[in-house]
């Protein structure tokens, strides 16, 4: 469910620092469900299409 953004980009829209962002992509930050909904909608995705993505991945690689 790659979005095509930088880091920066993400950042940007979501009026955060790019500091936040990489906390959340290497997992040293975690999100509650409501800072999710609003990472994968400023991504252009639903929370719904993420989590079937993200069962997805999980199945295949059982």
């Amino acid at each position: 469910m790659g979005a095509g953004l930088k880091q920066t980009d993400l950042a940007d829209i979501l009026d955060v620092p790019q500091s936040f962002v990489s906390k959340i992509e290497t997992g040293e930050r975690g999100l509650d469900l409501v800072e999710l909904k609003i990472v994968v909608e400023a991504m252009g995705a639903t929370l719904s299409e993420f989590v079937a993505e993200f069962e997805k991945n999980v199945n295949e690689s059982k």
